[in-house]
């Protein structure tokens, strides 16, 4: 059964019409759709069509989210996965799929599927094969790990929470008002998934980095990350070097996990649309996804 809106149904069949090239963006455990709304507006400035899937099951809105919580809960990495799939598989043209933390994670998958016309995870989370476990991460994962309840459950950050793991590397004033705009509760599921991954054979957390089919990819990283360090960014960015493409590595200075909806979200939105153009036109010829 389809898990596709009407909502991310309109925005396919608007990035068909519109000829131009689609950018995906894939949003993270703990925000929405609308985190990426700067980001649209430049993509669309230049030339591609935007769409933002939301994960199953999204609320519409922010209200919504934080009046019913629950409706995140039990949601899985395959099934985030296989959500967007379905998308991507209904445009005309392989898109440029972007994405941040958990969204980075899907992104590679979604890339090691051969649907990516150019990908560029941000800050991904970690997949079987990364090894390293900072101390800071597990310290973000603990509120929902430490409780093998959180399983089934959905959580969400408190601030305190959210300023260590997003905006260490911002004033308060700047945390507190991405908190109130953006934070939502989570799946608990896909924690315990990663956390696991090196231990599960049958994990769904995977990434076929060989896929010869997987397109020019860039691996995002921040110097300041808690919930991403730069250690297991860059131990993906090694895995994904095996593959016959191109593979690339940015690391940005002096910034935290919020570098996508914080102040400085523009210099990491040109590195990405620089990167796209390098492989993909805003207004190329159709080429389907298989």
């Amino acid at each position: 059964m389809s898990t596709i809106t009407e909502r991310e149904s309109a925005q396919v069949r608007r990035a068909n019409e519109s000829g131009r090239t689609p950018v995906v963006f894939v949003h993270g455990l703990w925000l929405l759709p609308d985190s990426w709304e700067s980001w649209v507006a430049l993509y669309e400035q230049e030339g591609f069509s935007a769409l933002t899937p939301g994960w199953p099951d999204d609320p519409a809105t922010f209200d919504e989210a934080i009046a019913k919580p629950d409706v995140f809960a039990g949601k899985t990495v395959g099934q985030v996965a296989d959500h967007y799939d379905e998308i991507i598989r209904g445009l005309d043209q392989k898109p440029v799929i972007i994405g941040h933390s958990f969204g980075g994670l899907l992104t590679a998958i979604l890339a090691g599927r051969g649907l990516a016309a150019a990908s560029v995870p941000i800050s991904p989370a970690p997949f079987r094969g990364v090894l390293p476990l900072p101390i800071s991460a597990l310290r973000v994962a603990w509120p929902v790990l430490h409780n093998p309840r959180n399983r089934g459950r959905a959580t969400r950050l408190t601030f305190d929470q959210f300023r260590y793991g997003f905006g260490n590397a911002l004033g308060e004033e700047e945390a507190r008002q991405l908190y109130d705009k953006y934070s939502v509760a989570g799946p608990g599921a896909v924690l315990f998934q990663a956390a696991m991954s090196n231990l599960n054979p049958r994990t769904e957390v995977k990434v076929d980095s060989r896929n010869p089919q997987r397109g020019p990819m860039l691996v995002v990283t921040a110097d300041q990350d808690h919930t991403v360090p730069p250690a297991i960014a860059k131990a993906a960015y090694k895995l994904e070097k095996r593959n016959p493409g191109v593979t690339e590595l940015k690391e940005f200075t002096g910034r935290g996990h919020s570098l996508t909806i914080d102040h400085g979200w523009k210099d990491v939105a040109d590195t990405a649309l620089e990167f796209a153009r390098r492989f993909v036109g805003a207004e190329q010829a159709p080429s389907k996804v298989a």
